[in-house]
């Protein structure tokens, strides 16, 4: 009995479990039709966004449906229609730990005199204008030397040899005729056409004077009647021997060079100062500069001549500096290291305090006095020191640069960017036109204002993440290059008819270290690259351009500006990737030369449409094997050719 009941209980439990099992089935179709209605409906609002599918190798490619490559069969991928973000949108929100991590610093942007040091090099010479010459002012022979080696120093009045003339015998002869004719005769009349004897003694006398004799000596032979057989060489200054040419027994002619003294108790300075620093370099301008046999001593002087040439080969001008040496430490053929300290006023202008309402001599710039006169040396007029080239001393003048530390901009030689900070952690890219670099500090003639707050360290990686997120940054503005169609040459001969082949054969220095680093990149090999980047800034200078028109002549410096400026910003990459961003970036200007100035060999435009998160970047070869230097060994066979 009792297992019967049990049995009829398990009916009526399995019973109940059958109806709820078919209540839940009614139940879950209905839900899960329901979700696949919310799926579907996301997809339909998903690709009502896509307009397009491209492929992230190929981008010429465009599809209205998904699918594959033509190409490279890759999976094709889709084009939203989201709107684009604005092009003055370029902020970057960092929290404070994102600032840490990233090393962002700032400064404020300032007032301030700045110092532009002017670094030359050069070596030690005469004072030209303090050697003298003891040269035969009859023909005779030497017979005794007083000086008889270089090097030794004299003062003036020494005696420095002794020599025997027959010319000067027979003078000596004529002398005391003379005074003996005019004891024996008072008078000798005109009528006959004589001369008086006291008119005849003078003329000897000034003939001998005009040989080397002093007043004693012609007093003394007409004193004594006797004649002198040998006459005496003196010193004319006190100095050094610098050259002897007089040997004892040896003949000379009349204009014999017999001695060269020089007083080098004032020297010169002769130093290379480069085309870029001329701007800096004024007349009078006190030079510091320092030897190696002295170490630790700083010598001065002042700068008395700048050339009006410049050397082709250097590309540097000569400047000569007046220096004390009245210790005799300095000697000629001396190395030596110098520097002007050039202060700078508004608008790049030279001030020096220490000549503000001076008055200078023009040759002698040792020469400053406070008030109008001549020089004590030549006996010229003294002129203002403003007249040099020295700013005005009046506030308006005077009124100090507006300063950034020259580590704040990101210079791509088109342009400058700061990235102002408006609040801590929000950073605002903003371009500005800067002056002159002075130092540590740029001077900026406009984009910013005293007080404001700009990063001066980590601002390159705050323009990566900006790339990285698709807006716009200093490396990647969203400008437009117009190009040539697909097969054209690239340099049409009628842009470069103009320029001279030389100008374009130097440009190979330029062109050779960059198809160097485009290799290196292609290796990943990051020092070779940056070693190729410092040679492109150290050539810069070496480039002749003065057989330019004026039209070229403004294109190169334009190219050339740009160069300086991307040269730096990959100095300071830190990293590969980078060095990459900003062999893009020089990449753009050695494309602009190309189509300026052309070239004299074959060149193959690559483009990798992937480069830089998929916004495609070019650059160029010198062969037709195809190197990517963005992503290097990773994909270096990445991209086409798009031009020959």
């Amino acid at each position: 009995m009792n297992v019967r009941n049990f049995s009829l209980r398990n009916w009526i439990y399995l019973f109940i479990i059958f109806i709820f099992g078919i209540f839940v089935g009614i139940l879950l179709p209905k839900k899960s039709h329901s979700e696949n209605g919310l799926k579907s409906s996301l997809k339909e609002k998903t690709e009502s966004n896509i307009t397009l599918w491209t492929c992230s190798m190929h981008p010429q490619i465009r599809q209205s449906k998904p699918g594959k490559c033509p190409i490279c069969f890759m999976d094709l991928i889709p084009v939203t229609n989201e709107p684009l973000r604005s092009d003055y949108d370029a902020v970057e929100i960092l929290s404070s730990k994102e600032q840490k991590l990233a090393e962002i610093e700032v400064a404020p942007v300032e007032r301030e005199f700045v110092e532009k040091q002017i670094r030359m090099v050069g070596k030690i010479d005469y004072d030209e204008t303090r050697i003298a010459y003891i040269t035969a002012r009859m023909p005779g022979r030497i017979d005794k030397l007083y000086v008889n080696f270089t090097g030794i120093s004299v003062r003036t009045g020494d005696k420095m040899a002794e020599y025997y003339s027959p010319d000067l015998l027979l003078a000596q002869r004529e002398l005391l005729l003379a005074v003996k004719s005019i004891s024996q005769q008072k008078e000798i009349k005109e009528s006959f056409g004589y001369a008086s004897g006291e008119d005849l003694l003078k003329a000897v006398k000034k003939k001998l004077e005009l040989w080397g004799l002093t007043e004693e000596n012609i007093n003394s032979i007409i004193k004594k009647g006797e004649i002198l057989d040998h006459l005496t060489l003196y010193s004319p200054i006190s100095g050094i021997v610098i050259h002897k040419n007089a040997l004892e027994g040896e003949y000379f002619k009349t204009g014999d060079k017999l001695f060269t003294i020089a007083d080098l108790s004032k020297i010169w300075l002769k130093l290379d100062a480069y085309e870029s620093d001329l701007e800096w370099l004024k007349y009078g301008q006190k030079v510091e500069f320092t030897t190696e046999a002295y170490p630790g001593k700083i010598f001065y002087g002042r700068i008395s001549f700048i050339s009006p040439f410049v050397d082709k080969n250097t590309r540097t001008v000569k400047i000569r500096v007046n220096a004390d040496n009245s210790e005799l430490k300095l000697k000629p053929e001396m190395l030596v290291r110098a520097i002007v300290k050039a202060e700078i006023a508004k608008g790049g202008k030279v001030i020096d305090s220490s000549l503000a309402g001076k008055w200078i001599s023009p040759m002698h710039p040792e020469i400053i006095k406070d008030n109008p006169g001549k020089c004590d040396v030549c006996g010229m007029d003294l002129v203002k020191a403003e007249s040099l080239g020295y700013v005005q001393t009046d506030t308006t003048e005077r009124l100090a640069p507006l300063v950034i530390p020259a580590s704040a901009p990101l210079i791509t030689g088109k342009r400058a960017i700061v990235y102002v900070q408006s609040k801590p952690g929000t950073y605002v890219g903003r371009e500005i036109v800067l002056g002159p670099k002075a130092e540590n500090y740029y001077l900026v003639e406009s984009g910013l204002k005293e007080g404001e707050i700009v990063v001066v360290n980590g601002n390159f990686k705050i323009d990566s993440a900006l790339q990285i997120l698709a807006k716009p940054s200093m490396m990647l503005p969203g400008e437009k290059t117009e190009g040539k169609e697909k097969g054209t040459d690239l340099f049409p001969q009628s842009d470069t008819k103009k320029i001279p082949e030389i100008f374009v054969k130097q440009l190979d220095m330029i062109y050779k270290p960059y198809f160097a680093i485009q290799l290196n990149l292609a290796d990943d090999n990051y020092e070779g690259a940056l070693k190729n980047a410092i040679s492109i800034g150290e050539m810069l200078n070496h480039i002749e351009e003065n057989e330019l028109d004026s039209d070229i002549t403004s294109k190169w410096k334009k190219n050339k500006a740009e160069l300086e400026g991307v040269v730096e910003q990959m100095k300071k990459s830190g990293n590969i990737n980078d060095f990459r961003l900003a062999f893009s970036n020089l990449s753009g200007i050695i494309n602009n030369m190309f189509y300026n100035f052309g070239y004299s060999g074959k060149i193959f435009k690559f483009h990798c449409p992937m480069a830089f998160d998929n916004k495609g970047a070019d650059w160029f070869q010198n062969t037709d094997e195809l190197a990517n230097p963005y992503f290097g060994k990773a994909m270096l066979k990445c991209g086409e050719k798009v031009e020959k």
